[in-house]
């Protein structure tokens, strides 16, 4: 049988957990003093990987943890304390940082293996919500996630406390970041397959339509030749060059339109209407080697659909529309 709801009581309990876990997390921010940029500092200066290592719920924070580091520029991994005592300890090295989790700084399995991770030479940070207890005396640096109750109404399932501890590591990763200067680029080498890796990690050079893909006409040539390329190469428009391949000026389909509604009282001969004539000289043009992403905010800025792609020397290598930054998922 299942229960009936009780909206309100569910909206009252929900808006309850989610104070309770707030208040959680700014008392640690209160509590944060010297010893955070302490444990900044052995993450910063860590010449090996960070271990991060947790059970129970501690141990899905410490997982997230070390995902959250490995993210943000420092190499980091999660070692499982009963699985550490059966041979993981010895992916552990002197030039590591172990940060050991537990609310208790009781928790069996990690303080059986602490004696053997000082051995090692590793540094230790600690997080647990006791100063006195054993995990944080055997830290090099402890931090203090207690919070005053858990989110729990039962005050036993550890939810305000994980929330704590979650925070105190986000707070590390992002100190640590910004003391690497670790920008939109470096993130984007670690996220090539997101959204923000397509847009920071791909050129226009990668997109760009070349060799016969190219819509390209000669200064000489007539509207018609240039509606016959724009026809045939399908992009809504086609490059003007000279001799050298520099270019000259671009047609596009709406620029024909224009053409046609300023001869309404005769259909203009195409074939003796020089493109010269009637082209925009000057487009606007990027270059191969910048970011895809840069095309789409210039596109949107001179509000063009296309875009022509030329060399330091202003010679056509290439040429893009939206359609081609659609298909790459850049946009």
């Amino acid at each position: 049988m299942i229960a009936k709801i009780n909206e309100d009581r569910a909206m009252i309990l929900a808006r309850d957990v989610l104070g309770i876990e707030a208040d959680a997390v700014r008392g640690v921010a209160a509590r944060l003093d010297a010893r955070f940029a302490d444990a900044v500092a052995l993450l910063l200066h860590c010449t090996g990987r960070v271990v991060v290592s947790g059970i129970g719920k501690s141990g899905h924070i410490a997982r997230k943890v070390a995902a959250t580091l490995a993210s943000t520029g420092t190499p980091a991994f999660f070692v499982h304390p009963a699985e550490a005592s059966h041979g993981d300890l010895g992916m552990v090295t002197a030039d590591d940082v172990f940060i050991g989790m537990s609310y208790s700084g009781e928790t069996e399995e990690l303080l059986r293996i602490m004696p053997l991770v000082k051995r090692i030479g590793a540094h230790l940070i600690a997080i647990t919500g006791s100063p006195a207890s054993s995990l944080a005396r055997l830290a090099d640096v402890h931090l203090d996630g207690a919070v005053d109750k858990e989110a729990c109404p039962m005050n036993l399932a550890p939810t305000a406390s994980t929330t704590a501890a979650l925070a105190l590591g986000d707070a590390l990763a992002i100190a640590v970041l910004d003391a690497r200067d670790f920008g939109p680029e470096d993130f984007a080498r670690s996220h090539p397959g997101g959204a923000l890796g397509r847009r920071l990690l791909t050129f226009v050079r990668d997109v760009m339509r070349t060799g016969e893909q190219m819509p390209v006409v000669p200064a000489d040539a007539s509207v018609y030749d240039a509606l016959f390329e724009i026809t045939a190469k399908r992009l809504g428009m086609t490059a003007v060059v000279d001799a050298r391949n520099q270019v000259l000026g671009i047609f596009t389909d709406g620029d024909l339109r224009r053409v046609l509604e300023r001869t309404t009282d005769r259909m203009p001969d195409l074939r003796a209407l020089a493109i010269r004539d009637v082209m925009k000289s000057g487009p606007q043009t990027i270059a191969p080697d910048q970011l895809a992403a840069e095309a789409v905010r210039l596109m949107e800025a001179f509000r063009v659909s296309q875009m022509l792609v030329v060399d330091a020397a202003g010679r056509l290598v290439g040429a893009l529309n939206m359609h081609d930054l659609f298909r790459a998922k850049v946009i």
